[in-house]
This record gives structure tokens, sequence and C-alpha cells, in this order.
């Protein structure tokens, strides 16, 4: 695997790092007058774009005005800050505010429910929340809420704002939620050096540099959109597009072109969507455009090809985690192999572990060809410190001197990833981690439903699996399959809901009693169950 395979890693951050900084401070310094953040509302039959610019130093303005606000309540080094604002200029500026601050930024999916919006308040202890009130969330009373349009609104005309923190590389800088193979979203805790961390990328996947526009086609909640679609882009200089206009699934290159987008990222879905909509003429209208960017899920060949042939241009594919974002990438520099999302990034070091010598409690490096559990040198700068509050789970995650993942992988000759699957049961929506046992707690006590065991269901060759609930009833007719889907409509944040229900007589289980899934997903294939 050539440099990946040194134990060098990337180099540590300087002290003291801030994200807040590196990624908002200095841009302002050398270039205060660069557009940082256009926020685009829409484009009209003109091609003309509607949108709000934001100069680097008018973000940086913003982020310590919001950061004198949120220590204005009082809140202590450390404190977390939940921001549940949507797709708006309100949220990087609470992102970074919170961060230049000190202070430990919670950013939440608009897509949740109340219910699970009010669990990540609870389990974060955050101390403040930025919100937008059209985003259903109840805050306890002796919580100080920042309403979002002060965030975004006026500039402050004072000039006397405070510096950015003077924060240590490893110090808490933001906390996001993502499933795991429990019942609950778990926290994982990421350092001010996880934005030095990702340098990496800025060449082995992108080929990204100050003169870029990026637009991702994510919510900013989310650690790919954050990542890619924002920090990024911004610790360079190079401009960022925030999409906040009505839902579209075909808008996407029409922003392209309005706003001059040199890169796009999205996940394979949006993709082949695109593919299958848009007509030949849309993609010769996209001048600025260099190649196309994609990670969540696996892309599949066909799509692949579909682009390729479609656009004359590259589509480079990455994978990652929420623990360490992508690591493993092709590039301009990085041939594409389809089937493979590419090589480990120059300066990363991975390996394929023996997951039999792992429960053994030992570190076992498996030869090219090999499969087993995907790990990463724990020395990254990229890599989270932990999860939040669970130390076993960070304990089994982080040995020795490796994180280990919950995937199964192989490298080629070459030193191409090839990946297998799960070692666990979490399943993979919209590019998003969704733990089976977290949709079957919320299904539980639907009206005559006895059991429920939870599946990603393959439709198809191109890739796309669909969320399944196989439920058994308590008697003969005493379940409707809609009931299922509307309870978890009010249960559920949208990409976590079952897109499917099937009824059967009994749930597989081994011998010790866990649930088989891949037999009911392979009995789902097969036919051999009648769906509701």
């Amino acid at each position: 695997m050539g440099e990946a395979s040194a134990r060098t890693g990337t180099e540590p951050a300087p002290t003291p790092f801030s994200m807040a900084r590196w990624c908002v401070g200095d841009p302002a310094a050398r270039r205060p007058d660069h557009v940082a953040l256009l926020v685009a509302h829409g484009v009209d039959r003109d091609g003309h774009l509607d949108a709000d610019r934001w100069t680097y130093a008018q973000v940086d303005t913003a982020v310590r005005a919001c950061a004198a606000r949120l220590t204005g309540f009082g809140l202590q080094r450390g404190d977390r800050v939940l921001l549940r604002t949507g797709n708006r200029a309100a949220f990087p500026i609470a992102f970074f505010g919170a961060m230049s601050a000190g202070l430990v930024a919670v950013p939440v999916s608009d897509q949740l429910t109340a219910d699970e919006a009010a669990f990540v308040l609870a389990d974060s202890g955050a101390a403040a929340v930025v919100h937008d009130p059209a985003l259903p969330l109840a805050v306890p009373e002796q919580v100080p809420v920042l309403p979002a349009d002060a965030v975004d609104g006026a500039l402050p005309t004072h000039d006397d704002l405070p510096d950015h923190v003077a924060t240590d590389p490893d110090e808490p800088a933001f906390l996001t939620y993502t499933s795991g193979t429990t019942g609950r979203p778990k926290g994982v805790l990421h350092a001010h050096r996880s934005a030095w961390g990702r340098r990496p990328m800025h060449r082995g996947w992108y080929g990204l540099g100050p003169q870029d526009v990026v637009l991702h086609a994510g919510a900013l909640s989310w650690t790919y959109t954050l990542g890619v679609g924002l920090t990024d882009p911004w610790a360079l200089g190079a401009t960022a597009v925030v999409y906040d206009g009505p839902r579209d699934r075909l808008v996407w290159p029409r922003l392209i072109a309005a706003a001059g987008a040199t890169l796009f990222a999205a996940v394979p879905g949006v993709y082949r969507h695109l593919l299958r909509e848009c007509g030949p003429a849309v993609w010769t209208s996209l001048p600025t455009l260099r190649h196309g960017l994609v990670a969540g899920e696996a892309l599949p060949p066909a799509v692949l090809e579909a682009w390729t042939d479609a656009t004359g241009r590259s589509l480079y594919e990455a994978f990652g985690m929420s623990e360490i974002s992508t690591f493993v990438s092709a590039g301009p520099e990085t041939p594409v192999r389809p089937g493979s999302p590419g090589r480990p990034q120059p300066g990363r070091r991975v390996a394929v572990l023996d997951a039999e010598a792992l429960e053994q409690g030992r570190e076992v490096e498996l030869p090219q060809g090999s499969v087993g559990r995907l790990a990463v040198d724990r020395t990254d700068p990229g890599l989270m410190l932990g999860y939040w509050q669970r130390p076993q789970e960070s304990a089994e995650a982080l040995r020795g001197n490796w994180f280990v993942s919950g995937d199964l992988a192989a490298f080629d000759d070459d030193g191409y990833l090839h990946h297998h699957g799960r070692a666990d049961d979490v399943m993979t929506a919209m590019g998003y981690r969704v733990a089976p046992a977290e949709v079957e707690q919320a299904l539980a006590d639907v009206p005559g439903l006895a059991e429920v065991a939870v599946a990603a269901v393959p439709i198809g060759d191109d890739g796309v699996s669909l969320i399944t609930a196989f439920v058994v009833p308590q008697a003969p007719g005493s379940l409707d399959p809609g009931t299922v889907l509307e309870h978890a409509r009010a249960r559920l944040a949208p990409y976590k809901q079952p897109r499917e229900v099937v009824l059967v007589e009994a749930l597989p289980r081994t011998g010790n009693g866990k649930i088989r899934r891949r037999a009911l997903v392979a009995d789902r294939q097969t036919g051999d169950r009648s769906s509701g």
C-alpha cells in the first residue's frame, strides 16, 4: 500500500490549533473580500441565481459575534451548544462560532423528529441551543436559546469582538450523532485537530484549491457535508455553496451552472436520479464543473459509467465514516477503479486486521487479498476523540495502535480497497448509518405487532437497498402494514423509516436466540415471503 503502509500517518497539528481560526480567521486575513459562503435560494428561468453572498471578512465577524453571544449566556469552555437550524447561513456561523469560543458544537439534522432531537439535546447535555423555531424542539427553561435569525441577521457594527480562543489541538470541537449497533444514536466527539487531519483529502480526493467553488447536495448537519461542503473549502479559502430553497431533486445542475461550481458532491442516489432524469443537453451546459465527488455508500459501477458517458468528466469516490471522515479515495492523482472507492490517501496508515485475532486481544495485519476488519492508525489527527460518554464502545473501537471499524474489507495487489459489508447489522440509507435496533424500538409498540426485525434489502443490481420491516402479527389479520409505516413516520427521521413492511409468521433465529437478519434478506430476495 505504499506510503500508507509506513507507520507515519499525518503529522500532528501545531499547538495551539483552533478549527475556527484555521477555517475562518486565517482565510479572512488572507483574502477578506473573497466570497466564502454563497447561500442559494434558487435559480430563475433565465438561469440567474438568487443568493446571499458572504465574504470571509463578513463570516469572520459573524462567527466572532456569535461566539460573544454564546459566552454572554455564561457558558464555560467545553460546554455543548446544540444547533438546530437547517440549511442557512446561521448553521456554519454558529458551528464555528461555538468553536471560536472554546465551546463544542452539536449539529442535529432538520429531518429529526422532535423526540429524536430532544434525545440528542439531553444526551449531549447541551448548555445552550441555536434554534430555528420552524423546527420542533422542546428546550428546557433553564437552557438559553439563541434564535437563528439573530445569528445570520445584521452584522455587528462595532469592532471590539473577541478573537478566536486559542485551543489545544486535542480539545473537543464538535459532537455529531450517528447510529450504532444499539437502539439509540451515539455521539462521536471530534477535536479541533480534525480539520488539520482532513488535509490528505485536499489532493488525495478533491484536487481542491482556493479558486474552487464547492456545491454539496447534502444537509449541513451531516458530517459528509460539514467536511466536504464547508470545512475543507474554508480551510483553503475557497467558496462553499449552500442551498436553502424548495425541495427539488433536479435543482443541482441548475445550481452548478448558476453558481459556477467547480466541484459537486453527493451520494450515489443523487447521481443516479440526475442521470435518469436529465437529458444530454444538461451536462454540456456545465462549463465550470471539473469533476464530481461521491461518498456515503458504495458507488455502483453502472452509475460511474453512466456519469462518465454523459458528462465526459471523472467521478471520484471516497470511503469514510463519522469517526474519521474519508480516508480512502480515488482522485486526480489516483486512477478510478470501478468497484473500489480507491486507495488510502497519502499519509494515512490503513490496514485490514484479522477478526479472529481481534477477539483474542491481538492485532494481526492481514496480507493483500485477505478479508478482515478495516482499521486506521489511531494517531491519525482526523480520528475522533471517542464516543460521547460511552467508554466501553470507545474501548472496543480504539484498540492498541488502531481504530477498528465495523467494516469488512480487503486490499487488492494494487492497494485498492474492496468493501465486503459490515461485521455488524448497521445499515446504510441515503448515505446515513442506521441501526436496525433503533428502528425496531420505534416500532415495538405498534398495535397488533408481536415481533419486528429490520434489515436493508437490495433491489436490482444498481446499489439500491430498501429498509424493510419484517413483522410478526399477534394474530392473523391483527396488523395492517400501513399502520406500521404511519407509526414510523411519527417516530423516525425520513431516512430511518422502513419503505416496505413484510408480514412473516416467525423471525429466524440462531441457536442463542439472535435474529438472523441475513436470512430474512435472502428469503425476501427470493420471494419466499408475502409482502404487506
